[in-house]
């Protein structure tokens, strides 16, 4: 499916006029009945006012640490404020792009879901991002306006974006959003906003080179949240949502707005969200639904004792893959099935998952309902079952980036390839192998990082792991890992060297070992291999 040309509601036509030219999309695929929407579509008027209509305004929307919350009633107040203060304060008009940026907190979803009403596009970075990085995404996106937690906005006024308004929010002055908001009350009619109108870039974070800006639209927003969600999720009204991820990737957006608000549910909102915070969080507010990364759900398993998380029900992993051995320790801890999941900043959410029964730990599971998947080799050809390859994806949405010429390299012959070595298994099942550019090439052998992380993750003393490969003259490359032991023990390389002995055939152990207090990743806990090949060489 290519674009339809429904009359675009933006007056500021950017994001539209920088969109991939027809012939690069991906093939949209709509096969389920819940992802025939109408050609006009607003997804913050269908997350918000339709779901206060279904499940009435005083039922909690957002809670925050301290005990407090935000009903339905309370946020769609607020939110129509903010879009009053973006229409008639700011001057923002329909298709304008808003940077949003500012710990996770209620005030930073309600301005997310005040741009998507007034029909802007929103651009949410995080607040670590330092100034020469958001005055690039500000160039690329050709950003005007910003609205900004106080408490995050040095690195922004250091940019020195030319032209940017920035409004903030917290600090109580005249100027502050929360004062302009009080003043604009009353309801504000969201903007009709096409389907394909986009609502939000999101910015690719984790590898090297120049960011690339990924468009969706609204039409997107609701797929992700009536396919991952609606089958594989499946919430309910009365579940509690918690997690690490910031808003400012698409996963904590999935899983700390779209998904719940889609359910009539709420979601507390943590402004610091490592494991040492999560586990008290997690049993103070009774959360029901975790979403999180692997290396979170490991650490955790320490702290487990003392912290009651019997209202925990659903534990969604995703960012990077999720070692059987990790699955395991969790399940026999807790008697939970984590859900594991894949998916990428160009698709927006997760489109290969399983849950329950059908969970096989190893695996990340089937296409989510609405999607497809296969794996190819180069050329696109699908290759036979238990042969690994690339993983290409389709489905209601795909990849589309802002004015990009690596448009073509992720999208060939209509499908999505994200850049992942799969293996198809003759069930219908789909095993990582590891990121296509993570594969290590030793004296001929083609050896997966993290086949070898999970081994090394085996050993009882370790909490950490990475594997990358090195420059080697005579062998091409060697596998290098790094490994943080567990606190107090006392662990030597030798000691994993004769552990992997055991795991692995020979020519996948490491030959370089090198003991580290900690991993380089980014804010939602992905692994950042490429840090880990710039260092020194091993001794």
């Amino acid at each position: 499916m290519k674009p339809s040309g429904t009359a675009s509601a933006h007056t500021d036509t950017f994001a539209r006029d920088h969109l991939p030219p027809a012939q690069d999309w991906p093939e949209l695929v709509f096969d389920l009945p819940e992802l025939a929407y109408p050609d006009r579509l607003n997804c913050g008027y269908e997350l918000l006012d339709r779901t206060l209509e279904r499940f009435g305004p005083d039922r909690p929307a957002f809670r925050t640490p301290d005990g407090g919350s935000w009903s339905y009633g309370e946020l769609l107040d607020r939110v129509d404020r903010i879009a009053q203060v973006l229409r008639h304060d700011l001057g923002v008009v329909p298709g304008n792009r808003v940077l949003l940026r500012g710990p996770t907190t209620p005030w930073l979803a309600a301005c997310w879901l005040a741009v998507m009403k007034a029909g802007a596009v929103a651009v949410t970075v995080l607040a670590q991002q330092r100034a020469s990085e958001l005055a690039t995404i500000c160039s690329i996106a050709r950003v005007g306006h910003a609205l900004c937690d106080i408490r995050s906005v040095g690195d922004l006024t250091a940019a020195e974006v030319p032209g940017l308004r920035v409004t903030t929010y917290g600090g109580g002055s005249d100027g502050d959003l929360t004062r302009l908001a009080a003043a604009r009350p009353g309801p504000c009619p969201a903007v009709a906003t096409a389907a394909e109108d986009v609502a939000l870039i999101a910015f690719t974070s984790g590898t090297t080179g120049r960011p690339k800006g990924c468009m969706h639209t609204h039409r997107d927003v609701l797929a992700v949240a009536d396919t991952f969600a609606r089958h594989v999720l499946r919430p309910v009204a009365e579940d509690v949502f918690a997690g690490s991820p910031p808003l400012g990737f698409t996963f904590g957006l999935g899983g700390l707005v779209i998904f719940p608000l889609r359910a009539g549910a709420s979601a507390l909102l943590l402004e610091r969200a490592g494991p040492e915070q999560l586990l008290p969080a997690l049993a103070a507010h009774r959360v029901s639904v975790l979403f999180t990364a692997p290396t979170a759900y490991r650490v955790m398993l320490d702290g487990l004792d003392g912290h009651d998380l019997s209202a925990l029900r659903r534990c969604v992993s995703a960012g990077e893959n999720l070692p059987a051995a990790t699955w395991r320790s969790w399940y026999e801890r807790t008697g939970l099935r984590i859900i594991n999941g894949i998916g990428a900043t160009e698709l927006l959410h997760i489109f290969i998952s399983a849950a329950d029964e059908a969970v096989r730990p190893g695996t990340t599971g089937v296409p989510v309902p609405g999607w497809q998947a296969r794996v190819v080799d180069e050329d696109g050809t699908q290759l036979p079952d238990g042969e690994p390859g690339l993983l290409a994806v389709r489905g209601p949405v795909g990849c589309r980036y802002l004015a990009d010429e690596r448009q073509r390299t992720y999208v060939r012959h209509g499908w999505n390839i994200t850049g992942d070595t799969y293996v198809r298994e003759p069930d219908g099942y789909f095993r990582y192998v590891a990121r296509a550019d993570d594969m290590i090439i030793s004296a001929g052998h083609n050896i997966a990082g993290p086949e070898v992380e999970e081994a090394l993750l085996r050993h009882p003393d370790v909490v950490e792991a990475a594997v990358v490969g090195r420059p080697d003259e005579l062998r091409g490359q060697i596998v290098a890992a790094y490994v943080v032991a567990r606190e107090g023990a006392v662990l030597s390389a030798d000691d994993l060297r004769t552990h992997m002995k055991a795991e692995l055939a020979p020519y996948k152990c490491p030959r370089a070992v090198e003991f580290v207090p900690a991993l380089p990743r980014t804010a939602t806990g992905k692994l950042q291999r490429f840090l880990l090949r710039g260092t020194a060489p091993l001794e």
